[in-house]
Order: structure tokens, then C-alpha cells, then sequence
């Protein structure tokens, strides 16, 4: 990863920076704990005032820095969201509608405006949608109880609810001292930083795992700021939340309109009880390895294809593994299966070819493994990151047993291995794939082109410059190929996507 991402995740945990005076208490000298938390209930309208809230509703714009996809390193690709939010408080449920706006969506053909509607509680969700409700994510049920209990008209509640609150040593934010009560939230530690002087919670940190894409990164610091307070209905409300993860600011979101306990529709929150109950069974990113879809390439060539897509190479003297994606269960699982299929054969390492979090979560098996790992010079930074992250909360095999990365660095052409099933690594250098590298099967005129190529209903190539700046190194390099195929697609003649590509160029022309 760019130096400058290594500044943005200075501290693991997120936390603000602690006070000269640790010991003191800004703004809550010489009370306890609880009485500092009643302060700020109190700032904020009053304890009873912020109970009397049954429900919320909420219309939000936000913006969201894509860390995990984007083509380049920071400053990042950034999605674009219209939210209107209901919460009920009195049973514990969210309703939510938005629509996104994806700035990697193709022009015309693929419109960048998607619409959603999702239901969730603490235990279940759905996602509505033409044909009735469908099992929602993990991470909407996640979303869900966060903010049941600790949006900001709900954070000071819920400390007041718990048994352990607690003193932590003081913090400067924002070049103010902050005293800090804690307590324990689902098994999490959650930190309150309350303003010496209005004793206004101006932030909330915590460390957990994560539902969404950064489970990659097993104990993420989180730290959410409240700020742009304003009054309503009597209660002081901050209409702005920006998140950090891990230090890098990733969220922010904007409260256009907000009311309080308006009449709720029952239909608004309905979930399919099947559907609700299926989702909180779901493995989430703990995906098994899928040894259904396999095929054959060329001889030794494998390809396990599913929506994240492995294969598995037999070279002379040993097997080399392409990709290791999802995460630990998934790269074991292909590990597996490449012992189960060669037996005899040592895997003499794997290659990642791409820097997508989805891409790399699994090469901390490898690592545990003591596999050697074939990275991209410009990915090594975010790899090693990655393999260093703390899995505390849920440990995988390299936590339990640590192990020292072996990496090779892909800088220019490499080859690997020998024989017919001999591989060599071209980085690709694109404005948009300049974080990936292609693999070249020389004696199979074969072609992985990591995660650049998918084919849309119509015969029609996803984001045409991944494929043009392929087309471009091939040629630069060139190389002689028959077959082409990707992390999302399956093999395709090679003057077949040539052709489109070359479709594409005449149809960009100007004239």
C-alpha cells in the first residue's frame, strides 16, 4: 500500500490521543463515573427526555470512501448514498431505504443509481424486494443493533444501562481534553469522550469485528465523531457522524431531517419470518470452499469457480494455488483440495494477484501455512498490514500460531515454476490496474487476468478499460493467447474479448 495509507492507520485501535493528565477527569473532577455519564445525559436534554424517544425518523445523505475496491490506493473511489431511516426503539426494529450511487458503474448500459430497501432487528433481516422478502446480511443485522444502542440518542442510555461503567484516562480530541467513561456492549469495550465543557459525548470508540468487508481485518478500531449538534424537540442532537476505521476516515453521514416519535406503520418493519430466521444463520465471509464447479483448463490446470474463483495449479516438482480470497476457511479450503488432488506434491506457494480486500483475505492462511506468497510490488504495504492485524476477538490460524510472511515481489516479469504448466506474473500497470498482475500460462497460451474481465448480459464487457490496458500488456509483452479468463469469469476465446474491446475503442471515437 502508498505511504500515505500507512499514515492514515496510525494507530490499530483508533483511539484519540491521551491526555497529559491521564488521571484527571476534564469537566467531571472529583465526581464518579455515573455522575459524569448523568452530566451529559443531562446536556443532552435529560435522561428522561431521551427515554421518552420511541422512535426516530431519519432522511441522511452520506458518502462512504471505498478502501476495500477502489482501482487506486488513497485518496479512494467514494460512493454516494440518499438514506431514509425508521427506527423503532419500543421493539427493536429498522427500517431503511436508499439509494447509492456506484462511481465504477459503466455509462448507459449500467446506470449508477441502485435503489435498496432492508428490515432488521438484533436478530434477523431481509431485504425487500419485487417478488417479497429475501434473507439479509449479517452486516444488516450488525448495522441494526448498533443503532438500537449506541446511535447518539441511545449511546448515553445504554451506558447508563450497564453495571460496569467505568473511568478510562482522559483524551484530547480536536485539542480539547475529553473525560472518558466506559462500559462493555456485547462483549465489545465502548469508550464515551465527553467535552470538558459541555459535556456533549463528542465521540465513541470501540474495538470489534466487523460483518462487512473489513472482517478482512479481524479487531478494527472504531471511532465515530458527533459533531453540528442541533436542537430537536428539546434534545440536543448531533446531525453529523463521521466514522473512522482503523484511522482512516470512511463514513460520513449528514442529517437532513430528523423527528421523533411520529405514528409507525406496522407494514414498514414486516420481515418474512423464514427469511429473518435464515439470515442469522448465515456464515457471512466465513465461506467454505466450494469443489462443485471445477474446470478443466488444460491438463493440471483447475479452475474452482464460484463467486470468488481459485485455481490450482500441478507444476513439476509441485502445485501452485492462484488466489487466495474470502479468508482463512475458504483458502484452507482450496489448500485442502489441492493436497486431496496431488498427494505427493508439496504446494509451493500462492499467488495474489490484486489488492481488493475481498482478494487478499485469505492470504493470512497462506502465511500460517509457511507458504511463500507471489504479491505485487506496490501490494507488499497493505499485505503485510493485513497479516499483522490483531485477530483477537475471533482468532484464525495465524493468530494462534504465528508465523513469519515469505514474500516474493512481483516488480516486473516473473516466472514461476517450470514445465508446461509454467506460469510467469506481468504486472499490469494501468491507470486502473496498476494494483494487479496477469498470469501467463506460456506452453497453454492460457491467460489470467485477474480481476479485470466480466462478461454482462448482451456479450458486453463490464468497465471496457480493465480489459483495454489487459489488451495493452499483452500486447506490450507479446504474448500469444488463445483463452482468457478472470477472478469473476469463467474461460473466454481471446479474439473474442479483443473484439469488444476493439468495438469499444471505435465506439468512444469522436468523430
Amino acid at each position: 500500500m502508498a505511504a500515505i495509507v500507512l499514515c492514515l492507520f496510525p494507530d490499530p485501535q483508533g483511539h484519540a490521543a491521551p491526555n497529559a493528565h491521564a488521571g484527571d477527569h476534564p469537566g467531571c473532577e472529583r465526581v464518579t463515573a455515573r455522575q459524569c455519564l448523568e452530566l451529559a445525559l443531562a446536556a443532552m436534554g435529560g435522561e428522561r427526555k431521551l427515554a421518552a424517544i420511541t422512535n426516530v425518523q431519519l432522511d441522511i445523505a452520506e458518502h462512504r470512501e471505498l478502501a476495500e475496491q477502489s482501482y487506486q490506493q488513497a485518496p479512494f473511489l467514494t460512493t454516494y448514498s440518499r438514506v431514509r431511516r425508521s427506527v423503532d426503539y419500543k421493539l427493536g426494529r429498522v427500517a431503511e431505504t436508499g439509494q447509492n450511487l456506484w462511481p465504477e458503474s459503466d455509462f448507459g448500459s449500467k446506470p449508477a443509481e441502485s435503489d435498496y430497501t432492508f428490515v432488521a432487528s438484533a436478530t434477523g433481516a431481509v431485504v425487500r424486494g419485487g417478488k417479497g422478502d429475501t434473507p439479509g446480511s449479517l452486516s444488516m443485522i450488525d448495522a441494526a443493533r448498533e443503532v438500537l444502542a449506541l446511535s447518539p440518542e441511545r449511546l448515553l442510555l445504554t451506558a447508563a444501562a450497564t453495571s460496569d461503567l467505568h473511568y478510562l484516562p482522559a483524551q484530547t480530541l480536536r485539542s480539547t481534553a475529553h473525560a472518558v467513561v466506559a462500559f462493555q456492549w456485547r462483549g465489545n469495550p465502548v469508550e464515551v469522550l465527553l467535552n470538558r465543557y459541555t459535556h456533549l459525548p463528542d465521540a465513541m470508540q470501540t474495538t470489534r469485528s466487523f460483518d462487512d468487508f473489513w472482517y478482512a481485518w479481524g479487531d478494527v478500531g472504531q471511532r465515530v465523531y458527533f459533531s453540528n449538534w442541533k436542537l430537536v424537540q428539546g434534545i440536543e442532537y448531533p446531525t453529523t457522524r463521521i466514522e473512522e476505521r482503523n484511522g482512516l476516515p470512511w463514513r460520513s453521514a449528514q442529517v437532513l431531517d430528523v423527528k421523533f416519535n411520529t405514528p409507525l406503520d406496522d407494514n414498514t418493519f414486516a420481515m418474512d419470518a423464514k427469511a429473518a430466521a435464515q439470515s442469522a444463520k448465515s456464515t457471512g465471509w466465513r465461506i467454505p470452499f466450494d469443489v462443485t464447479k471445477r474446470i478443466t483448463l488444460a491438463p493440471g490446470v483447475d479452475l474452482f469457480q464460484g463467486p470468488w474463483s481459485v485455481t490450482i495449479i500441478r507444476q513439476d516438482g509441485g502445485v501452485l494455488i492462484l488466489e487466495a480470497p474470502i479468508g482463512p476457511a475458504f483458502t484452507q479450503g482450496a489448500l485442502d483440495k489441492a493436497r486431496a488432488l496431488y498427494p505427493s506434491l508439496p504446494i509451493k506457494g500462492v499467488l495474489t494477484t490484486s489488492d481488493s480486500w475481498p482478494h487478499i483475505a485469505g492470504v493470512r492462511e497462506a502465511v500460517a501455512a509457511k507458504l511463500p506468497v507471489y504479491a505485487l510490488d506496490l501490494n507488499l504495504p497493505i499485505l503485510q498490514r493485513m497479516v499483522a492485524a490483531p485477530h483477537t476477538l475471533h482468532p484464525d490460524g495465524l493468530q494462534e500460531h504465528p508465523q513469519s510472511p515469505i514474500w516474493n515481489s512481483v516488480s516486473e516479469q516473473r516466472q514461476v515454476g517450470v514445465g508446461e504448466n509454467r506460469v510467469v506474473l506481468y504486472p499490469l500497470r494501468g491507470e486502473s490496474t496498476g494494483r494487479q498482475y496477469m498470469v501467463y500460462f506460456p506452453g497453454r497460451r492460457l491467460l489470467y487476468a485477474s480481476d479485470t474481465l466480466v462478461l454482462e448480459s448482451g456479450n458486453k464487457l463490464y468497465d471496457p478499460e480493465l480489459m483495454h490496458e489487459v489488451v495493452q500488456a499483452v500486447q506490450r509483452n507479446r504474448l500469444k493467447v488463445d483463452t482468457v479468463y478472470a477472478m469473476h469469469q469463467g474461460p473466454v476465446p481471446w479474439n473474442e474479448v479483443t473484439s469488444l474491446v476493439s468495438a469499444t475503442l471505435r465506439d468512444a471515437s469522436p468523430d
